[in-house]
């Protein structure tokens, strides 16, 4: 499996498989459209040998958005169900770290709920409200505003 940026190439899989968790209610969903335009902020986990789907495969996505000078958001994060359990979003979450990391971004936060995998991965809960910049810049928008009940995890860096 290869973790790189995602390509155009790439926007078929994403797609599907971000929907496929927005059907379950486990995230938002996203259009081809707003992929395209936010493709820049996303990576992709590959099958590039074919040990499970064929070669070339999307089986994972992420993004990391920035919200503001010291925040950014990992979104629509993602594995596909042939490869979970091999620790593959772990190692994309790390990714999308070290890509925060490397930018001089000084915290990473998440909305979730899967927070004893972010907490594995060494996220902290915490109050949604504590993160006015994400509130106010897409909660605001959201469907689910203002019951969301996703869990907001969070991650102090140390940036480059």
């Amino acid at each position: 499996m290869l973790i790189r940026r995602a390509k155009i190439q790439d926007l078929d899989g994403m797609v599907e498989l971000i929907n496929e968790y927005a059907q379950q209610g486990l995230m938002l969903s996203r259009s081809k459209l707003s992929l395209c335009e936010t493709l820049s902020c996303f990576s992709v986990v590959v099958d590039n040998k074919g040990e499970v789907t064929p070669p070339g495969s999307v089986v994972g996505v992420g993004g990391v958005h920035i919200l503001w000078e010291d925040l950014a958001e990992i979104r629509s994060l993602a594995i596909s169900d042939k490869t979970r359990g091999k620790g593959l979003g772990k190692l994309l979450v790390q990714h999308l770290v070290e890509e925060a990391e490397e930018m001089g971004i000084k915290r990473v936060m998440a909305l979730t709920y899967q927070t004893h995998f972010f907490e594995k991965c060494g996220f902290s809960v915490v109050s949604k409200e504590s993160l006015p910049h994400k509130v106010w810049k897409d909660c605001i928008n959201c469907s689910k505003f203002p019951a969301c009940d996703e869990i907001a995890v969070i991650k102090e860096l140390s940036p480059v």
